[in-house]
């Protein structure tokens, strides 16, 4: 952030709440207080693989004069999400994180989460590229966490295979609708994935 960013010009975009199951513990109306106790003005929701908690999220936000921003971290299958094989540990998706920029976006991004239960579920709702490229108007995309296939590939090794990735998603979404993702837990991998990206 620049020295005259102040908190309310910061937004998290990258937000899953108690609707995100084994992953996010804040309430709705708990984390959307807390943002406004800090002043900010925007807050997303991006939880996994769903968008069940999208309507209570939005009323609170209008009830507190904060943004929306309406999202989801979606699971991605590797090639085809009609391909239902391989084991609970193998590599059947990476995460992708959707923001809506517009009504259009917004339905895109049920489109998008309706058809993962309906045609893409092992294991978890899936959608693929064929998918998310035929509904990728008025989305902007980020790279996701450690489960995201750019910090999978750099993970691997893979450096120029993940670049060449990162560069197709910003083709399909359009410049300026890509976002690398960084992220600093403490957790060492987020370091080698920090320097790479």
């Amino acid at each position: 952030l620049h020295s005259t960013t102040t908190m309310t010009d910061f937004a998290h975009l990258h937000v899953h709440t108690d609707f995100s199951l084994l992953d996010g513990a804040s309430s709705i109306p708990n984390l959307v207080s807390k943002a406004k106790a800090l002043g900010m003005k925007h807050l997303a929701i991006t939880d996994h693989g769903n968008m069940f908690g999208v309507l209570k999220f939005f009323k609170e936000c209008k009830a507190q004069e904060i943004n929306p921003v309406i999202g989801s971290e979606f699971y991605a299958a590797p090639v085809s999400r009609f391909d239902k094989s391989g084991s609970e540990k193998g590599n059947k998706y990476h995460h992708l994180v959707l923001l809506a920029t517009s009504e259009v976006g917004y339905r895109n991004l049920i489109k998008l989460s309706s058809l993962s239960y309906t045609e893409g579920f092992y294991y978890k709702p899936r959608i693929d590229e064929e998918l998310f490229t035929k509904y990728r108007q008025d989305l902007i995309c980020l790279s996701a966490c450690l489960a995201g296939e750019i910090p999978s590939l750099i993970l691997a090794g893979k450096r120029e295979e993940a670049e060449a990735r990162a560069r197709k998603y910003r083709d399909i979404f359009g410049e300026g609708n890509y976002y690398l993702e960084l992220q600093d837990h403490g957790i060492a991998e987020q370091k080698t994935v920090n320097k790479a990206l």
